[in-house]
């Protein structure tokens, strides 16, 4: 089945699903640093889902092991993948969260840039750009006041968060623009996981973090959470949205992601919902249905 040009119902309610849970990996994550130290986190998820999905796969008869031309860029997915979340984790010991999110949430307007040199059969129309602009700012207005709070060293944490965007996005358009778009999501997905699962724990035994360190059944938990629902379900489905609709639409719904993330840590935290959460969320929503609204076909080039 050819990839389709526009988001329809089935692929935009996947995506606000998907960024709802990813939302809640946000608190996770949280629970999750009271006993295991960021990085080793990390990797132990990528492990723990590596297991998850090689298992799904194999129920499933998928053929992982063929020569499909999958090999090369699945390990630079890889180790894009798993440096963009080395670099997320580390930023962290620099800036805060709220701060490193505006600027980890410029990975769309990259997607965007680079789809223009390599994806020119989808092509970005004003209205997505304002869409994005619109979705960005709902995330600015939700953080943008820590960008206002005294730097110190805060600027090094902002500079890895922008260089993490670039990542995810490379990892993005990594995966539409070679043949790992056309190989089953399970073995996508599985390049990812198995590279930064080598790779995780290495750097973090490099920058000599304690690993787990106050083990609780909260902590396990939340490590669960992330391993099965976030990196096998969630990333899983993410994958294949990539196969089959165009990237640049389905990154518009990615700025739901912190506020949902924020939602999440005032239901389940107790943490303040501010009027600027909801006032965020509508400018997420407007810049969302603004970047994903169909236009007539263009009538047929009759030469």
């Amino acid at each position: 089945m050819p990839p389709r040009p526009h988001l329809d119902r089935f692929a935009m309610s996947l995506m606000v699903l998907l960024c709802a849970v990813w939302g809640l990996q946000q608190v996770a994550i949280k629970l999750a640093n009271a006993g295991i130290s960021p990085i080793w986190q990390a990797g132990l998820r990528s492990i723990g889902a590596t297991l998850m999905v090689w298992a799904w796969a194999s129920l499933r008869g998928v053929r992982l092991w063929s020569a499909d031309g999958t090999l090369a860029p699945g390990l630079v997915a890889g180790l894009l993948f798993a440096f963009e979340f080395a670099l997320i984790f580390w930023a962290l010991e620099f800036t805060n969260a709220s701060r490193g999110v505006i600027f980890l949430y410029m990975a769309p307007f990259f997607v965007a840039i680079g789809a223009v040199w390599l994806l020119p059969h989808e092509p970005m129309r004003r209205a997505q750009w304002v869409g994005m602009a619109l979705a960005f700012a709902g995330v600015v207005l939700l953080f943008g006041e820590n960008l206002l709070q005294p730097m110190g060293r805060a600027w090094v944490g902002d500079l890895m968060m922008v260089v993490a965007a670039i990542l995810w996005a490379a990892t993005t358009l990594t995966v539409k623009v070679s043949p790992l778009v056309r190989a089953p999501v399970e073995k996508t997905l599985l390049y990812q996981l198995g590279v930064s699962a080598v790779v995780l724990p290495l750097l973090s035994l490099a920058f000599g973090e304690p690993g787990v360190f106050a083990p609780t059944p909260a902590v396990w938990a939340s490590l669960a959470f992330q391993t099965v629902a976030v990196a096998g379900a969630s990333y899983l489905a993410w994958f294949w949205l990539i196969s089959q609709y165009p990237p640049t639409r389905l990154s518009s719904f990615s700025f739901l992601t912190p506020v949902m993330g924020v939602l999440a840590g005032g239901i389940l935290l107790g943490e303040a919902l501010t009027p600027a959460v909801f006032a965020a969320l509508a400018l997420v929503g407007s810049g969302i249905w603004t970047a994903n609204r169909t236009v007539p076909a263009a009538p047929p080039n009759r030469r």
